[in-house]
């Protein structure tokens, strides 16, 4: 909660320093002033800056105070959002809701959890593919790899290691686009641009066009993909010198059983590390993947809110992606304690 209070305050502050008017943000360059001053005084951008943090503060907070007065920034507007009265407190009620993020300046009248809502399931998938790929392929080759330590096939493996983790992903995401979608796209019959739901042949409804997902996830999945190899091998070469290690195999038990039931486990814990962090960095958006490759998620409306200006949009987005990283810290915590004996949970 301390870490999403400070994130919450850097946003903030961050954003709101920004030179320019939000309520032009918002209605465009065009409008007169009594438009834009309607609009400032509906949103709080009239009020002092510490106050204004105080309104954000009292959006995002599921236990907020609600003004009776329909003058104050913070009145219980019918329809604003969802909120159930727990008591009345002076001039205020004291209700609880569900986070309000508030409203996209370049869809007015859209909030900000529904542009969200709408794009996240995609980068979720998209960012799921993708460490399902790194995690298997990673973990085999990282095996084989320690396997047959410097020996031809080790050091095939560790060059396609070196250059995953040096290529940029956009140069990745061209490179892959171009090559698979367009110089060999009669025999792939895949796409360079597309999302994982496009209109049907006759524009009349969405349908899932899983082929559009195979570009995209191979070409996220290949920094983590490289990661994981090299973790994989340094803590099973690691791991093969233990006396353990030893004793399972004078006890007669064979290699595929030494590895599979003594050393893989324990070798999980550093890659479990690298993958959480992979995975976060993926539902912050993959930012340049989804935006050449056209996937409608999360990182291609951050882009899209960064050049319109809409604010609320990349504040809201910022914070989930936050509050995602500390869930998936949280799990990870968890999955040690499975992994690891020794790591007590308390």
């Amino acid at each position: 909660m301390l870490t999403l209070f400070g994130v919450v305050t850097v946003i903030f502050f961050l954003f709101n320093v920004l030179p320019g008017d939000p309520a032009k943000m918002m209605l465009g360059q065009n409008q007169t002033q009594e438009q834009l001053d309607v609009v400032s005084k509906k949103f709080g951008f009239d009020q002092p800056i510490g106050k204004q943090y105080l309104y954000y503060l009292n959006d995002l907070s599921p236990l907020s105070f609600q003004s009776k007065d329909p003058i104050d920034y913070t009145y219980l507007e019918e329809g604003k959002y969802q909120a159930s009265k727990l008591f009345s407190l002076g001039n205020n009620y004291v209700v609880l809701k569900l986070p309000y993020l508030r409203e996209s300046f370049a869809r007015p009248g859209k909030r900000v959890s529904d542009v969200i809502g709408e794009t996240l399931p995609n980068t979720f998938v998209l960012a799921i593919t993708a460490i399902i790929i790194a995690m298997i392929l990673g973990v085999f080759l990282g095996i084989v790899s320690a396997l047959f330590k410097d020996r031809w096939l080790d050091k095939a493996i560790q060059v396609f290691s070196t250059l995953g983790m040096s290529v940029p992903s956009f140069f990745s995401a061209i490179l892959f686009a171009w090559f698979f979608g367009y110089v060999l796209h009669k025999y792939t019959n895949l796409e360079m641009t597309g999302s994982l739901y496009e209109l049907d042949d006759f524009g009349e409804a969405m349908s899932i066009k899983w082929k559009n997902l195979i570009l995209p996830a191979i070409v996220l999945g290949i920094r983590p993909l490289a990661v994981v190899i090299q973790l994989m091998r340094n803590s099973l070469l690691e791991i093969f010198n233990q006396d353990y290690i030893r004793t399972a195999r004078a006890k007669g038990l064979s290699e595929f059983k030494v590895i599979r039931n003594h050393s893989v486990k324990n070798a999980l814990n550093p890659v479990i590390t690298a993958i959480s962090g992979w995975f976060a960095s993926m539902l912050a958006g993959a930012v340049f993947v989804e935006y050449i490759f056209g996937w409608n998620g999360l990182g291609k409306e951050i882009v899209n809110a960064l050049n319109s200006l809409d604010l609320p949009v990349i504040m809201g987005s910022v914070l989930i992606i936050a509050l995602l990283f500390i869930i998936i810290n949280i799990f990870v915590d968890v999955i040690y304690g499975w992994l690891d004996p020794k790591v007590k949970l308390q």
